[in-house]
């Protein structure tokens, strides 16, 4: 193979309309190096590359076509690439695929996406970091990645690569990495380049990062790329061993468009003093979060109106309720009522240093670890050092070798010595000595995580979303290591995949890793993420060991842009299995079982005591709190370790929770969300979330739960109504209203449901407010003679429906197609048509409204429901009942209604068009700013925002925790928790908290503790025992049933009997064959009668 051929692997759909095939170019280039434009018909995108004159070679299945391109179309076709994001096969430009790319616009936004899709990036150098990066990368859905290595893929490589196999050994790292990182997303143009690189080539690019360059190439690179206009963006990082570090340059005057990538604070105004400064007073509905220094503009204001001018102000002492601006109000108008105050996200210049100066003058480190705030600059120092003795000597310190550490340190403090600014009076040479001895090692969990970080350095490069690290980052996990010395020998090379871990932590943990049994809980975004990382670590790949993953969720679209695992093919199928698969295809050692039970009470018999007791580490992928409380629980009572993780747009958090040693996931618990109260949702909202939530509410109370109320009914009519009866309250009530109101307003062809549609507007959207502007007119005031239309209230007004307005017809569309789908009316084909639409809507007899006297409308923030009892429900309820056989009776026999469960993620199902459109709608009745359908979809549909690269850096951090895990006999403050946000950037690591310790004579416990008896003691047994700990125990219970209790004189009879027989006899109990103990959850007293809390007690009686 050349060392002078660039490959590229463009993704072609096959003639027939197919599966999508992979087509290899190979561009042979002219002696001045300089690449081939491609601009192939059937190709996902151009790429936008310089050319001299080359031979393009395309190969698509078994045919060959060669062609000449000269120089002269290098203009004609770097314009046309610049002109559009991505060119689809049809060669239409093509914009953000939202069903695929959901989670990560609920990120970025379409502007940064916009702007990511016309990036071309440049990562150099494919070991583990660099794969790790450009996976990041592909999956974010940049135009191009170009991936360059000039070397061969070693059996040393395998450690933290995941795209390599052992028949890629010996073939170019860069071309073996092209096929699997483009099966990640067929819309990003992969190519290779496999020659020296020269400085000029970086021009193609709008970011380049460097994972295995020398110091002083850096530094050239980095200077043109500086000087470069527009500046590229150039980021240099690395990983030895448990080491890392990054330096990013982006520019002499790089612009931060938005640097937390939070939403606009805003406050609703109580008050504004006519004062200078001027005091503006919030409702305490929220807490404000604006901070001192942040710009604000004000509007909506009455009475002073002087602030409505758009004019952005500053604040200063800002309160929870309150702050000031730097302006004199004294002869403004008096504030009267209403006004929103919102912040105003100012864009932020950064100036760049180049790597050359910033090597010598480094400013800040940016901290992770508080217990280490004097490691970055040592750090700084040893990779300075590192580059020289790899520049003298032609390699890396050979693991274990004193000789290479002793040159090593003593480098360390030339370069120290020869430092103008911040030299160091102590160098720690123990730290110094792993540093060299794993300087030749890329661990897979250091490139996850550095990997996930770089690539959103480079998202930060291409968009201008978010502060980057300005600009050098410094990282090391030296607790990884097993707390035995290592012996030299255990760090030699056994000739294994796993060689480079080996060389760092040693043969001995190596085995342990391998046949550790692991549980891995889920296998999402973050459970495929683990099992790849899990797979090059050798975890579980030995013959004693084993890994079970459990998720009973199956492969949507929307997975795809992070869970790298799966692919479009494997939409529909079970995530586990497909995850399963696809990890033991990276590691054919992996002894991998994939199950699709939810772990839960229900499942116990498949995850039952022998499988909990047999297992060494539990590691949850989950994505809800209640699903991770079980597990935590599960863990606790049979002594497991935990590693927890969780992510939210591009912020991560891992927990460790150790046995006897750190507190459990459950002790510490997140406050609840604040929820809108009921008639703020209903009658008075003022954000439109509220407008959202009432929407999403109507859709599930209009297409899911009144026709599966329907189809109760009409199912079993007589054991219906009967239930209805015994009820006999307002919901029950309410519920016979809705079911009688769709059968009697029963849609029989599409009109009818255009029909229907069309009076919904008219009831939500203009009788309803007509009716509570007239319970509750402009100059309504309470009992207290404030104006009843204060803050928060916006006072509503109607709207008038027109059939030109494009957002009334397409909720009428929307609407008409969902309830002529619950009926199973066909939709005909002129229901799309604007015009026809706007015909049938216009035949439709809409009665006028006239409001009514004495209508009650909740406005009690506590009330529950927005339904009111009345005395005489009953009666009501059986008047319903009447009205609903004599309707049945004129159903046709069979007829059943189809009730429509809300799905997010199908933008053809007019879903998220029905609820965006009654938001929309709501929010124009009360002044409230409206928002798209994708907007609508995050907020309605509960998005959690996700992107591959906090996914990745939560795992890597996980997984270097799991070091110490599966090593042993580490202290509590040799492990980390972690909080991070890769927006700012911040990092914040801290020991986990220890667990509460509860003391009683000489014994101690914690709530890891369990006692356990064995051998099915008897009730009078199972007290003596007790008592010799010098506990009395007063009572004794399985469950909520009392086996014993001290004051029942009968219960003195159970003494002899077993406890196994008091368990089925008394508390009704089935043990399961499965199952080999039982619990009893006893109170106890010491001799002084105070109350002891002592652990759960199991009997074994099996």
């Amino acid at each position: 193979m050349d060392s002078s051929s660039h490959y590229y692997m463009l993704p072609c759909k096959r003639g027939g309309g197919g599966e999508e095939e992979v087509v290899l170019v190979s561009v042979n280039t002219t002696s001045n190096g300089e690449d081939l434009p491609l601009n192939k018909k059937n190709c996902i995108a151009t790429v936008d590359i310089p050319i001299a004159s080359a031979t393009l070679t395309i190969a698509t299945g078994n045919t060959t076509t060669t062609t000449t391109i000269d120089s002269h179309t290098d203009k004609q076709h770097k314009q046309e690439a610049n002109k559009s994001f991505l060119i689809m096969s049809n060669g239409k430009p093509s914009d953000i695929d939202e069903d695929l790319h959901s989670r990560q616009l609920a990120v970025y936004g379409r502007e940064t996406m916009r702007r990511l899709f016309a990036s071309n990036v440049l990562v150099s150098g494919l070991q583990g970091l660099g794969a790790e990066i450009a996976k990041n990368l592909v999956l974010a859905g940049v135009k191009s990645v170009t991936l360059h290595d000039e070397g061969d893929v070693e059996l040393w490589d395998l450690s933290s690569n995941f795209v390599f196999t052992e028949d890629d050994v010996g073939k170019n790292r860069a071309f073996s990495s092209v096929q699997k990182l483009q099966e990640l997303n067929n819309a990003v143009v992969i190519s290779t380049l496999t020659g020296p690189l020269t400085k000029e080539q970086l021009s193609d690019f709008q970011a380049v990062v460097f994972t295995d360059i020398s110091i002083e190439k850096a530094i050239e690179f980095d200077d043109y790329c500086h000087n470069h206009n527009p500046p590229i963006a150039f980021i240099k990082t690395e990983v030895r061993g448990l080491f890392g570090n990054v330096f990013c340059d982006f520019g002499p005057e790089f612009t931060v468009v938005d640097v937390d990538g939070e939403d606009p604070h805003t406050g609703i105004i109580a008050s504004i003093s006519n004062d200078n400064p001027a005091m503006v007073a919030c409702v305490d509905d929220e807490r404000l979060e604006f901070q001192d220094g942040d710009m604000v503009i004000f509007s909506e204001v009455h009475g002073m109106s002087e602030l409505n001018d758009g004019k952005p102000r500053m604040v200063k002492n800002t309160r929870p309720y309150s702050f000031f601006i730097e302006e004199d109000t004294t002869n403004y108008g008096a504030y009267q009522r209403g006004g929103i105050v919102t912040q105003v996200k100012q864009p932020k210049v950064l100036n760049f240093k180049t790597l050359g100066e910033a090597i010598k003058d480094p400013g800040e480190f940016l901290l992770t670890d508080f217990s280490k705030f004097d490691r970055p600059p040592l750090l700084h120092l040893a990779f300075q050092a590192l580059d020289k003795f790899t520049q003298e000597l032609g390699r890396f310190p050979v693991a274990g070798s004193e000789d290479d550490a002793q040159r090593f340190i003593s480098l360390v403090s030339d370069v120290n010595n020869s430092t103008i600014n911040g030299k160091l009076e102590d160098i720690d040479a123990k730290l110094l000595r792993h540093f060299a001895y794993g300087a030749r090692a890329v661990l897979n969990p250091m490139a996850a995580m550095f990997g996930g970080i770089v690539g959103q350095e480079v998202v930060k490069a291409c968009s201008g979303k978010f502060q980057p690290i300005f600009q050098f980052f410094y990282f090391d996990s030296i607790e990884s290591l097993p707390v035995e010395p290592l012996d030299p020998n255990d760090l030699k090379p056994l000739n294994s995949r796993y060689d480079a871990q080996i060389s760092v932590f040693g043969s001995k943990l190596q085995k342990k890793l391998e046949s550790a049994n692991a549980f891995v809980v889920g296998s999402g975004a973050l459970g495929c993420e683990f099992l790849k990382n899990l797979a090059l670590m050798g975890v579980c790949c030995g013959k004693q060991g084993k890994l079970t993953i459990t998720d009973d969720d199956v492969i949507e679209k929307s997975n795809l842009s992070r869970q790298f695992l799966f692919r479009d093919w494997n939409i529909g199928q079970a995530k586990s299995t497909v995850a399963a698969t696809a990890a033991a295809l990276i590691n054919p050692h992996f002894n991998i079982e994939a199950l699709q039970n939810r772990a839960s009470p229900e499942s116990e018999h498949v995850f039952d005591d022998s499988f909990w007791e047999n297992l060494n580490v539990v590691i949850n992928a989950l994505d809800n709190v209640n699903a991770r409380l079980y597990i935590d629980q599960r863990c606790l009572y049979f002594q497991k370790p935990l590693l927890e993780s969780g992510t939210l747009g591009a912020k991560c958090n891992t927990q460790m929770v150790i046995p006897h040693l750190t507190e459990n996931y459950g002790a510490s618990r997140d406050p609840p969300e604040k929820q809108a109260p009921m008639c703020t949702v209903h009658s008075f909202p003022h954000n439109i979330d509220h407008c959202l939530t009432w929407a999403r509410s109507e859709f599930e109370g209009l297409l899911e739960k009144t026709p599966t109320e329907v189809n109760a009914y009409l199912s079993s009519p007589k054991e219906y109504t009967s239930s209805m009866v015994n009820a006999g309250d307002a919901q029950a009530r309410d519920t016979l209203e809705r079911v009688l109101e769709c059968l009697g307003e029963r849609c029989e062809t599409f009109q009818d449901c255009i029909t229907w549609a069309r009076l919904r507007f008219e009831d939500y959207f203009v009788n309803r407010v007509k009716q509570l502007t007239f319970t509750f007119p402009e100059d309504a005031t309470t009992n207290n003679g404030a104006l009843f239309w204060s803050a928060p209230k916006r006072f509503p007004r109607p709207l008038d429906f027109s059939v030109d307005d494009p957002s009334h017809l397409q909720f009428i569309l929307a609407g008409s197609i969902l309830r002529a789908e619950t009926f199973g009316i066909p939709i005909p084909d002129w229901a799309k048509s604007p015009e026809k639409l706007a015909d049938a809507i216009n035949n439709v007899m809409v009665p006028e409204f006239e409001p009514k006297q004495n209508v009650k409308i909740e406005t009690d923030e506590k009330a529950t429901s927005i339904s009111a009892a009345s005395i005489d429900d009953a009666a009501v309820i059986n008047d319903l009942i009447s009205k609903l056989e004599n309707c049945h009776k004129q159903l046709s026999p069979g007829f059943k209604m189809n009730p429509i469960q809300f799905e997010k993620d199908d933008d053809t199902n007019y879903h998220m068009d029905f609820i965006a459109g009654l938001a929309n709608m709501r929010a124009r009745n009360y002044a409230i700013p409206e928002v798209d359908k994708l907007k609508a979809k995050f907020i309605a549909g509960r998005i959690i925002p996700a992107i591959a690269t906090s996914t990745a850096m939560a795992t890597g951090l996980v997984c270097l925790e799991l070091y110490k895990v599966l090593s042993g006999g580490h202290k509590v403050e040799d492990y980390r928790n972690t909080f991070a946000n890769l927006a700012l950037p911040l990092f914040s690591m801290a020991e986990p908290v220890p667990p509460k310790v509860i003391k009683h004579q000489d014994m101690s416990w914690t709530v890891w503790d369990r006692w356990i008896i064995k051998d099915d003691p008897t009730l009078r047994e199972l007290l003596q025992w007790l008592q010799n700990k010098g506990l009395n125990a007063y009572s004794i219970s399985f469950g909520s049933c009392l086996l014993y209790n001290s004051m029942f004189p009968r219960h003195r009879d159970r003494m002899d009997k077993k406890m196994v027989a008091l368990v089925r006899d008394v508390a009704k109990a089935e043990l399961p064959p499965y199952r080999r103990h039982f619990d009893v959850v006893v109170a106890c007293e010491d001799d002084e009668d105070n109350d002891i809390d002592i652990p759960q007690v199991s009997i074994y009686f099996r």
